[in-house]
């Protein structure tokens, strides 16, 4: 198998994993593009601040919600309206899984 064919396969595999709220969270680990375009999505200010980028990290894996897609948000607003609709749990839940416990998503970033 090619490197690139490994890359590709490796950027379509999810990870269903289950928030305290009983959601089925599908999530899957963010390539170098998913990061440029959230970067995009942020502007300029908010691609510098760590915490809000690694809020939108986690929220930006996510596919679907009890198996409704979500779509990869755009930009600012989206972004934050993924974050309120995860809430606390999604959010801590997606934090835990496989995608993120590899890496230190935030240092892989770019900033």
């Amino acid at each position: 198998m090619s490197p690139s064919i490994s890359i590709m396969q490796s950027s379509l595999q999810t990870e269903a994993i289950v928030d305290k709220r009983g959601r089925r969270l599908n999530v899957r680990k963010l390539t170098a593009l998913d990061k440029l375009r959230l970067f995009k999505a942020a502007g300029p200010e908010l691609s510098q601040n760590q915490p809000w980028l690694g809020m939108a990290m986690l929220a930006s894996a996510v596919v679907s919600i009890d198996d409704v897609p979500v779509p990869t948000p755009a930009n600012e607003q989206q972004i934050e309206s993924l974050i309120a609709r995860l809430g606390d749990d999604g959010i801590a839940a997606i934090a835990r899984s496989e995608a993120f416990a590899q890496e230190d998503s935030l240092s892989d970033a770019g900033n």
